[in-house]
């Protein structure tokens, strides 16, 4: 496939800049000559469906980080929630019931909600990973294991025109480990154990083996495991993670396919604590019944083919089948008055085809993509209530749900000498239905929204990139939400505007970034805290706008410092509420500031690491409140930094052999988050952890 793309890559004509861009430019070097600037390939298969963020980084018209399997794994990272901290722009905040475990993933971006990463859209090797993603983009229920992931790739702005329909906060996409590029075999193994301060140990376990063919087939076996406990008395949490992954080249130009995936977890969920009880133990379990788990079995297939140097078609369709359950009691204690059992269930079936076609006009190219995506969602989310001491049922409800949506989407990638400009437009028709068994109550919503953007990219020169870009996001009512319709309060759909600008030099020792971002989330749905069953409401407006930075310098190989890279990012956000009683105020659950700093040494065998997160103080809700309440329900979340500290070595004589041991929380840096749900109130962060890997390629 790498010599298929490199002979789409075509050469084209430089336009000189212009006096004028010059001078405002400080007279910074013009733009690549003719043999620095390539016109990328047409489209890249498969991961992404062909919207070409595999091509380059460096050129991409927006704010975008990849971080890659050996960035993660010298992070020392327990979980996806870690590396994402370190991420400009991103925040992981645990303020839910799940918080700590492996069943949620809780991803906020520029200041939106982090609870589930509801306002992202996101991806597993292209595929939404959300169990419903237009009706129930929450991932309360998130099917990806850490191990298994050879890259996180975060394009927080410019992509919007093809994926939704929640991209306010961005397009993140996990991939899975590769099928080998070239023939042969490959296989590893791999053991870590982590023993926390208090509490328990875990083990996580991952095993990988692929081989490719001389033939065109190649396939890969990917498994990752985790079991033990955690940092919380009580929260036993097991996570098994099977993929299957093949794909055949038909001949030069084409080639199938696809992935079958299996994931199952189950977590005991610890829950929030009252003052009282946080400063007594802050990792006692008040709440030992509470558990969350889950299950999804999927299929995905494509079929690319490169009809010419000019032409390509793509074809992508998946199937997936989860369920997701929560058993959570009433109250704190031994002896609740009674337990609610949540269980959840949901079928997505999926199909997008595009077509690309590079039409060029003297010295003007244009790569016009359209394309259509096709998303069912079928399910029900049921709720039982029983008295604990007798079991009897005091209540219960199923609530069926259908969404059709359509998508279809256009854009146009004009390459003018050193110039990308790229105007599309994706239109959203989508409907919706709810309805109650048994009651004769039924919920049903249309939306169709024309969605345009623009992202324009200035190849500088060969390292330094300039970009700005607008685009549009829309977030329909989903499932949950419908059930809080009311005259009294009528949700309507949210609508997102994003504008952004800024520049990214990407050199052979010096990568750097800088970018600023305004951005207005109309009509915003939030959950209102402290209340069960979960009831939504409309915010108004809110207003988003920052800067986002970064830096990545590695010294000469051959000086006295060799060896040596240093590395920071710093994020300042400010997010307010613009209607309301509130207005004027902080958006709950963000941090104004966040950044992270860090060094890494290797010398022969081995490799040091020493790093180090921030994030300042975060409000819990719209009045911003700084007086905590008795019940830790509302009140300032402090700030803190954390220090993490790795060795790694690559054992002599052994071939394929490495060891890594390291300690994150060095200081024991004792912090909380705070949790808005049933189960309210502090939720006491990781204490020093300490672990230690061994890696085996075969």
């Amino acid at each position: 496939m790498a010599d298929i793309m490199r002979r789409r890559q075509l050469p084209f004509r430089r336009i000189p800049c212009s006096t004028a861009v010059s001078l405002a430019l400080l007279a910074l070097p013009c733009a690549a000559s003719d043999k620095d600037v390539q016109l990328e390939a047409i489209q890249v298969s498969s991961d992404w469906l062909g919207s070409g963020l595999e091509n380059s980084v460096k050129g991409f018209a927006g704010a975008r980080t990849v971080v890659k399997k050996e960035e993660i794994q010298a992070t020392g990272a327990n979980s996806i929630g870690d590396v994402m901290r370190r991420i400009p722009g991103v925040q992981s905040t645990d303020n839910s019931g799940t918080a700590g475990s492996a069943i949620s993933l809780n991803i906020g971006v520029r200041g939106l909600t982090g609870r589930y990463s509801p306002r992202s859209t996101v991806l597993l090797d292209g595929i939404p990973l959300a169990v419903a993603p237009y009706g129930q983009p929450h991932l309360s229920f998130a099917p990806v294991s850490l191990d298994n992931i050879e890259s996180i790739d975060v394009v927080r702005g410019g992509g919007a025109v093809r994926y939704g329909p929640q991209n306010v906060g961005g397009i993140i996409n996990f991939k899975t480990r590769a099928i080998p590029a070239q023939p042969g075999a490959a296989a590893d193994v791999t053991v870590r154990e982590s023993w926390y301060g208090e509490g328990g140990s875990t083990r996580r376990y991952s095993a990988y083996a692929g081989n490719q063919w001389d033939n065109g087939l190649g396939v890969a076996v990917l498994y990752s495991g985790q079991d033990g406990a955690t940092w919380r008395q009580n929260s036993n949490e097991t996570v098994n993670d099977l993929a299957f992954k093949f794909r055949y080249q038909i001949d030069s130009g084409s080639e199938i396919y696809g992935k079958f995936s299996y994931y199952d977890v189950r977590s005991k969920t610890p829950g929030g604590l009252t003052v009282a009880q946080y400063n007594a133990n802050p990792f006692q379990n008040t709440r030992p019944y509470d558990y969350w788990s889950g299950d999804r079995k999927g299929v995905d297939l494509g079929y690319i083919n490169f009809l010419s140097d000019t032409q390509e078609l793509e074809v992508r369709t998946y199937y997936n089948e989860s369920f997701r359950e929560s058993y959570l009691a009433s109250g704190a204690g031994n002896t609740p008055a009674s337990v609610t059992h949540q269980p959840r269930y949901y079928e997505v079936l999926g199909i997008e085809p595009r077509y690309t076609q590079r039409v060029t006009v003297g010295s003007v190219s244009n790569d016009v993509t359209v394309g259509y995506r096709y998303l069912q969602e079928r399910g029900h989310d049921d709720a039982v209530t029983r008295n604990f001491a007798t079991g009897n049922v005091t209540s219960s409800s199923i609530n069926d749900n259908a969404t059709d949506a359509h998508a279809f989407y256009i854009d146009d990638k004009i390459a003018i000498g050193a110039w990308r400009i790229t105007p599309g437009v994706r239109f959203e028709k989508i409907e919706s239905v709810r309805s109650t068994r048994g009651t004769g109550n039924s919920y049903e919503v249309k939306n169709n929204k024309a969605l345009p953007s623009l992202n324009v990219a200035y190849l500088l020169n060969p390292a330094l990139t300039l970009f700005a870009n607008y685009g549009t996001s829309f977030g329909p009512v989903q499932n949950t939400q419908l059930n809080s319709q009311t005259p009294g309060n009528p949700l309507i759909p949210e609508l997102a505007k994003t504008v952004e600008a800024g520049m990214r030099w990407s050199g052979s020792q010096l990568n750097a970034e800088v970018t600023v971002f305004n951005m207005r989330f109309d009509n915003q749905i939030q959950q209102v805290t402290g209340i069960t069953p979960a009831t939504f409401r409309n915010i108004g407006a809110t207003r988003h706008e920052g800067v986002e930075t970064a830096i990545d310098y590695s010294f000469d190989k051959a000086g006295m410092l060799a060896g040596l890279n240093v590395y920071a990012n710093y994020t300042h956000v400010r997010a307010t509420q613009e209607s309301g009683p509130d207005a004027g105020k902080d958006v709950p659950f963000y941090s104004r500031h966040t950044d992270s700093i860090g060094t890494r040494y290797q010398t022969g065998p081995w490799d040091f690491n020493l790093s180090s997160t921030h994030q300042s103080r975060q409000f819990s809700d719209n009045a911003n409140t700084v007086a905590e309440n008795a019940a830790a329900t509302i009140g300032e979340i402090p700030g803190f930094r954390l220090w993490n500290a790795q060795a790694r070595l690559k054992v002599p004589n052994v071939r394929g052999l490495d060891i890594r041991a390291g300690v994150n929380n060095l200081t024991d840096k004792r912090y909380y988050t705070r949790n808005i749900d049933g189960n309210a109130g502090r939720m006491v962060g990781a204490p020093r952890t300490l672990y230690l890997q061994a890696n085996y390629a075969f």
